[in-house]
């Protein structure tokens, strides 16, 4: 996937979790911290590739990177995330002004570049060492980027339909309301367009 693709596909992520109240801090957090901190996240694992937009401007950081695991290895992992917000947690002073949905922010974005890199042919290691590549192919490089590009801003026009305060994931009555917030939305476009 392309730097763009991962960008637009992050903010579809951050909208999505945020209206789904995927944590507490990320439904209760601040807009001004969250897309930021999704968009500082949403290329780094890509570090790993010298030719990437991060790679290009980090190479010191890129090429050993590269060398040592290779284009999505290790930073293509959940051991990667975990990783990171250990040393995050470790590394941060006591007063250090990182607010918490900023830190859900940036697992977020981190998360959705390797979900995005999953819906590739080439998938990624999710369990790093294991060389298991998990995928779900739905977007391909031969179609180039305009398919990765209307795919992604779909995904953000989902994200703001989805109705904030549905029921956590997993509730009961989560499937009935969504399907009948679908059903509603269908019914205003076809009153708008008769009308």
């Amino acid at each position: 996937m392309t730097a763009e693709g991962h960008v637009i596909f992050a903010i579809a992520s951050a909208i999505f979790a945020k209206r789904a109240e995927l944590t507490p801090e990320l439904a209760n957090g601040d807009w001004w911290h969250i897309i930021p901190a999704v968009l500082l996240t949403c290329l780094l694992p890509d570090i790993d590739h010298p030719r990437s937009t991060l790679g290009q401007r980090f190479r010191w950081i890129s090429q050993p990177i590269a060398r040592a695991f290779g284009h999505r290895g290790f930073t293509h992992s959940l051991l990667a995330v975990l990783g990171g917000v250990t040393l995050l947690r470790m590394n941060l002073p006591h007063g250090w002004p990182v607010p918490t949905d900023a830190m859900h922010g940036m697992v977020l974005g981190y998360l959705s570049h390797i979900a995005a890199d999953m819906l590739t042919p080439a998938g990624v290691p999710l369990l790093w060492p294991c060389r298991w590549r998990f995928r779900l192919p739905l977007l391909t490089t031969k179609a180039g980027n305009q398919l990765e590009r209307i795919f992604c801003l779909a995904l953000v026009m989902g994200a703001l339909w989805f109705p904030p305060g549905m029921p956590h994931f997993g509730a009961e009555d989560w499937p009935a309301k969504l399907m009948n917030n679908v059903q509603s939305g269908i019914d205003r476009l076809i009153s708008l367009r008769a009308g």
